[in-house]
């Protein structure tokens, strides 16, 4: 009785302490009317976003009330578990937008069209993007010179010109504008036509970003709501810092969630990397010293316990010039759900070998799911580079993604990787330079290209684990392969036989070939269709995006499929681990891309279960889930 006295006591204690930090949780408020100096209620709400954050302790919520802030937002803490967070969110139905540029009126004209505006140096402190060069490893600046800075007109960003003269040469493009600093002032040119940018209508980036932390270890916050935009962010290598307009700097268990993300320079969100005295020394084309750099990694923290784990769900990121999403090792064991990512590096001047819509290095365990990621180039949408062990990308819309790896590449994985339920509708659909990777009732319209020869020394991992088991170099003979097909539906041009001069065997069966697709030399009775055109084609109406598609009802009792299951796909050979779900539970594929349950005994090919009869339009984006 004596213990059970004990034990109540202990749980009356612990709810009682619960009680009282819920009880002593503050909402501080922020508005464009307040005052630092007031206590930040409601009533009396502080006027920047930065002094509500030196305040607010472990539970407590920030409220940011209409209005433009210019100011970069640096939490000194952050909360102590997912129950005890620090939230910062816009008031509900009041627009917040926190930028990183500052309006400029001081221009004067240089000739018809073309306006000149100098700035004392002091007017950016300590951080100059238009002295900074975008620069780091992997970067290719194809020639020339190009500033984190930019011109925005109306909101929309003007283009970085080569020289001076450029900008003074009659508009034959897109607006131009151009700088030049020296030891007292900075000055920019740029071109306005028919427009006077002394109207309010013209704005420069003065900050880096918007929302990151100065130091790594910030972890538990929710940022929620927002129009986040105009950062100049720097070249975002998985060698160095990685900083977006809002960056979770080397920490754990944030939730973003929906913002509006625009206008970055490089890169929208990062779940990246921190900083230290190797960043940007990895050189270009090599691969060795970033190997070292997850090495050093690991002995600073990276782990499931001390790092990623985020939660970035319902954003629309647009406009960024390298990644809507970027992560280096920060972003393992997250999840990326139901975002929006469109027009990333669309036309940059500048290049390397880190742009897509999402960009992960060590994506382990990592879920990207129920995404829409449109107009992203020149690699891919999704490119998963080194160490995505156990990664799931499922229900994912992809098109329109410019380039040659289409909409997803996987470079240099081992596997075991799960791709399901997704529509890949690019003019590539996806790039293979890796083994072990799962394709699962996904629709492939585009050409496959899978690539053989890369004997760089790359590392894999224990099941649902950073550390390094061992390092795997390809043979001389080449071991592509140990991919699996199942249940896809095969639109031409895209073809299977890519499969077949791998070396290691890869397994397929369920898959449906139509309009001239071919199957692999590793398919198991496939469904040929030659002469059925299913008539693809994706449009945007008023209320989304809507997908006409004809499939035959018959192809369901053509073949007797088997659901995808951890069974069926077996080990991923290079780590010998499972196609299993990020906790280690069993994986079955038994939902559809809407979230429909699939039949079990006989599931029907490609991602709709129930695709209906005869050509039909069905809504994909937003998709009801």
């Amino acid at each position: 009785m004596k213990l059970i006295r004990l034990l109540c006591f202990g749980l009356f204690s612990i709810s009682l302490g619960m009680t009282n930090l819920t009880a002593t949780a503050t909402e501080y408020h922020v508005a464009i009317v307040g005052d630092d100096h007031h206590p930040g209620t409601l009533a009396l709400p502080f006027r920047s976003i930065q002094q509500a954050a030196n305040l607010a302790q472990p539970g407590d919520v920030i409220t940011v009330h209409a209005g433009v802030y210019r100011e970069r937002v640096h939490p000194p803490r952050g909360g102590q578990s997912d129950a005890q967070r620090i939230i910062y969110q816009a008031a509900a139905g009041e627009r917040v937008t926190i930028t990183g540029s500052e309006v400029v009126t001081n221009w004067a004209k240089v000739q018809d069209g073309v306006w000149k505006a100098t700035l004392p140096n002091a007017f950016f402190g300590s951080f100059n993007p238009y002295r900074e060069l975008i620069h780091g490893d992997w970067f290719d600046g194809q020639g020339r010179k190009h500033h984190p800075g930019v011109v925005y007109l109306r909101g929309e960003w003007l283009t970085e010109a080569a020289t001076l003269n450029e900008v003074l040469k009659p508009l034959a493009g897109p607006a131009l504008w151009f700088s030049e600093v020296d030891t007292t002032n900075t000055t920019l040119w740029a071109q306005f036509p028919g427009v006077n940018p002394n109207e309010g209508t013209v704005e420069i980036n003065v900050r880096q970003t918007v929302f990151t932390p100065e130091h790594t270890g910030i972890n538990y916050l929710t940022v929620r709501g927002f129009d986040l935009r105009n950062a100049a962010t720097p070249w975002a290598p998985p060698s160095a810092g990685q900083f977006g307009v809002i960056s979770a700097y080397w920490c754990q268990g944030w939730i973003i969630e929906d913002n509006e993300i625009a206008y970055s320079r490089c890169c929208g969100i990062a779940l990246g990397k921190y900083s230290d005295e190797f960043d940007n020394t990895n050189g270009q084309g090599s691969a060795d010293p970033y190997t070292d750099c997850v090495r050093r990694a690991l002995k600073n923290g990276w782990n499931k316990a001390t790092v990623g784990s985020h939660l970035v769900r319902n954003n629309r990121i647009h406009h960024c010039g390298q990644t809507g999403i970027v992560g280096s090792l920060g972003c393992s064991f997250s999840t990326v759900t139901g975002n929006e990512i469109y027009d990333i590096h669309f036309g940059q001047s500048f290049g390397g070998a880190e742009m897509a819509g999402i960009k992960f290095h060590g994506a382990i365990d990592v879920v990207i799911r129920g995404n829409h990621i449109f107009r992203c180039g020149p690699v891919a949408g999704i490119w998963l580079d080194w160490m995505a062990q156990g990664a799931q990308v499922t229900g994912n819309l992809l098109h329109d993604n410019q380039g040659d790896c289409g909409d997803v590449f996987c470079e240099m994985q081992h596997g075991p990787i799960l791709f399901a339920n997704n529509l890949f509708l690019s003019k590539h659909a996806f790039a293979l330079n890796s083994q072990g990777i799962a394709f699962g009732h996904n629709l492939i319209a585009g050409p496959i290209s899978s690539q053989r020869g890369d004997r760089r020394a790359t590392p894999y991992q224990p099941a649902h684990a950073t550390e390094i088991v061992g390092l795997h170099v390809a043979s001389a003979s080449n071991d592509s392969g140990d991919h699996r097909f199942y249940n896809n539906v095969v639109l031409a041009p895209a073809s299977l036989q890519t499969l077949d001069p791998a070396a290691l065997p890869s397994f397929a069966a369920g898959n449906v070939f139509t309009h001239g697709a071919r199957p692999s030399k590793f398919d198991t009775a496939p469904l040929l269709q030659p002469e059925f055109d299913p008539g693809l084609k994706l449009e945007q109406k008023p209320d989304g995006w809507y997908l006409t598609l004809a499939e035959d009802k018959s192809w369901r009792n053509a073949a007797v499929r088997q659901l995808v299951t951890t069974k069926l796909l077996g080990h991923a050979q290079v780590p010998n681990c499972a196609y299993e779900n990020p906790d280690g539970s069993p994986l079955r594929l038994t939902t559809d891309y809407f979230g429909n349950p699939r039949n079990e005994s006989n599931p029907f090919p490609g991602p709709f279960e129930n695709p209906g009869v005869g050509v039909v339009q069905i809504k994909v984006w937003p998709a009801a889930r």
